[in-house]
């Protein structure tokens, strides 16, 4: 077999046990979870099918040297010592690209300078030349992080991060990231064999990714790899991945199920729409204008239902308690599809309250700089099995639904809208929910 490297992908926080297990199914060996990521080992085989296949990997990393690196001159140290001449030739472009966790350095552009300087020192010195610096598409691209005085390189085996698919033709404020969405459909047990729905669609991210699954597309299909570049590996990688997407378009089918996706904001679906077509998913995926609040049109009897609801922004005077108003309809409204398994990504902790049922599981995740929770809430059973009472939708042990008394009904000018402006929050422990978002910030799928 050949020679196994060991690896790191990286992955959105509350993520990682849900990456392992994709790495595990994809072939990779010694896989262990760390923060913000898996550690794992893979030939060049298996690592090209991952870099072709995650759906919930960030970046593939192949690191190289770690260790204390104190100071300007412990940064430039550490990162001459590394043989980079076994990976770059003289014409080969590359760059470099840093992330500082509780550091002495304050710009990371410092600490990437640093590191650039010592590749070319060491290059100069090896080969007679120093190759070229191309930040926007470089044949190779160097990966710092520092946390605290620990530096660590790596070569990012791709070049760019996994989630970025190629098909956000309409950006939006603040989406969920591609690989987040992807790893909450992993969490729902999402095989693409069912309808699946979305009321709360933003720019269609979940949809998207569900329709990548229900065809069984490689989400890495039409990305270019700068492991294909590398004067080592590159004729290598560019036979496998040869025969990896060939393999992998002879196996792609036609979705068995629909996907249906609603927002109330007209925007929100024309930009779904555009990006829908950009995935070529055009007669998998169906978008179109509904309010959650309210009765969908179309909807199938049973299936899986996702979404991430509005954190509590832009909500007039209505503030807070119209946050927890519009969480009650929700909960009213989405209540009575009784057929459905139900994935919420809330971040809000007045959510799970107002919401009114009670969740089977929770995860903790971050969206982005978003401490939030997934919530899993079952099927309901059949009517009579579930209800005490006639027209009594409450779950057991909640006792029966009722408007919350401190919040007054929210007018139609104060209904929450349901895309929003960049995400914020405190970072905390997954336990200490923090009690307050950042106004005029929520959101967006």
């Amino acid at each position: 077999m050949a020679r196994r490297l060991p690896l790191f992908a990286t992955a959105a926080r509350g993520t990682e046990a849900l990456l392992g297990d994709e790495l595990t199914e994809l072939g990779a060996a010694r896989v262990r979870l760390d923060r913000g990521g898996v550690r794992f080992l893979a030939n060049l085989d298996e690592a090209l099918r991952i870099a072709l296949w995650s759906r919930i990997a960030m970046r593939l990393l192949w690191p190289l040297a770690e260790g204390e690196a104190r100071g300007a001159d412990g940064l430039y140290a550490l990162a001459h010592r590394v043989p980079w001449e076994e990976h770059l030739g003289r014409d080969t472009t590359f760059a470099v690209e840093a992330t500082l966790r509780d550091s002495e350095h304050r710009h990371s552009g410092f600490v990437a300078l640093k590191i650039k300087d010592a590749v070319v020192d060491r290059l100069r010195a090896r080969l007679g030349s120093r190759p070229d610096v191309d930040t926007r598409h470089p044949d190779l691209r160097i990966v710092g992080h520092l946390a605290g005085t620990h530096l660590s390189l790596s070569l990012d085996l791709v070049g760019a991060p996994l989630n970025r698919r190629g098909y956000r033709a309409r950006p939006t404020l603040a989406p969920l990231k591609e690989t987040l969405a992807a790893a909450i459909l992993r969490a729902a047990r999402y095989t693409g064999d069912e309808p699946l729905v979305d009321p709360m669609c933003g720019s269609g991210t979940f949809l998207i990714e569900a329709g990548l699954i229900a065809v069984r597309r490689a989400p890495g299909l039409h990305q270019r790899m700068g492991v294909e570049r590398w004067p080592g590996l590159g004729p290598d990688a560019r036979r496998i991945l040869e025969a990896l997407r060939a393999d992998a378009r002879a196996h792609e089918r036609t979705a068995p199920a629909p996907i249906l996706g609603f927002d109330r904001n007209d925007e929100a679906v024309a930009a779904a729409q555009a990006n829908v077509r950009a995935a070529r998913l055009g007669r998998e995926v169906s978008i179109s204008e509904g309010d959650a609040t309210r009765p969908l049109p179309g909807l199938p009897a049973a299936g899986l239902l996702v979404t991430n609801p509005p954190y509590g922004d832009r909500l007039g005077s209505g503030g807070q308690k119209g946050m927890k108003t519009f969480y009650f309809q929700l909960g009213d409204a989405l209540g009575r599809l009784g057929g459905f398994r139900q994935m919420v990504l809330s971040g809000n902790p007045a959510f799970e309250g107002a919401f009114h049922r009670r969740p089977v599981q929770r995860w903790p995740m971050w969206n982005g700089a978003i401490e939030c929770t997934l919530l899993e809430y079952p099927a309901r059973l059949p009517a009579p099995l579930i209800r005490g009472n006639a027209g009594d939708d409450s779950d057991p042990g909640l006792g029966a639904v009722e408007q919350p008394a401190d919040v007054p009904p929210v007018r139609p000018e104060e209904q929450p809208e349901q895309r929003g402006g960049e995400p914020g929050g405190r970072r905390g422990r997954p336990g200490n929910r923090p009690r307050h978002r950042h106004r005029h910030q929520s959101p967006e799928k």
